[in-house]
């Protein structure tokens, strides 16, 4: 399903898309002035998914020190499960040497279908983070994709523990 998919670095002239499925995709949206933050950063890889024109989706990945940090990854609501997500974490990847790169993340304990595709591109639960969401107080699953986790392990994770 994504077939015509474009997957391009977002601009400033595009967070008023961003912001409107940043609202109808989260319970707790970024505000503008995050996004702007994200995108002034010079070494962020920022990217939006469009299909005929249409916004799709996002990404947001900022780098600290030797890691990668995927920020934000999100899809129009009623455009969930086309691959989507899928096309521009490859996309991603593929922009920054996915090999040797150290990524990580932390998405919502409930959220089985995120979890679900961060693992098929080689991250694995590697800690906790007690009540990380504002919302409901929902703990949040921390993976990482690391030369060990596209091995099956956690040895050159920082503090790595079960999730």
């Amino acid at each position: 399903m994504t077939d015509g998919l474009d997957i391009r670095r977002l601009t400033y002239a595009d967070l008023p898309q961003i912001i409107a499925i940043e609202r109808r995709a989260f319970p707790t949206p970024w505000s503008l002035a995050m996004f702007v933050l994200e995108l002034s950063k010079p070494a962020g890889v920022c990217l939006t998914a469009l299909r005929g024109g249409d916004m799709l989706g996002y990404l947001i990945c900022s780098r600290y020190d030797t890691v990668w940090h995927i920020m934000n990854v999100a899809v129009d609501p009623d455009r969930r499960r086309e691959g989507i997500a899928s096309a521009m974490l490859g996309d991603l990847l593929r922009r920054i040497d996915g090999e040797r790169a150290r990524f990580t993340l932390e998405v919502r304990e409930s959220n089985a279908g995120a979890i679900a595709l961060y693992e098929r591109f080689g991250f694995r639960a590697a800690g906790r983070r007690r009540r990380y969401y504002q919302d409901n107080g929902e703990d949040a699953v921390i993976m990482w994709r690391t030369q060990s986790t596209l091995a099956g392990r956690l040895d050159d994770v920082p503090n790595a523990s079960p999730a």
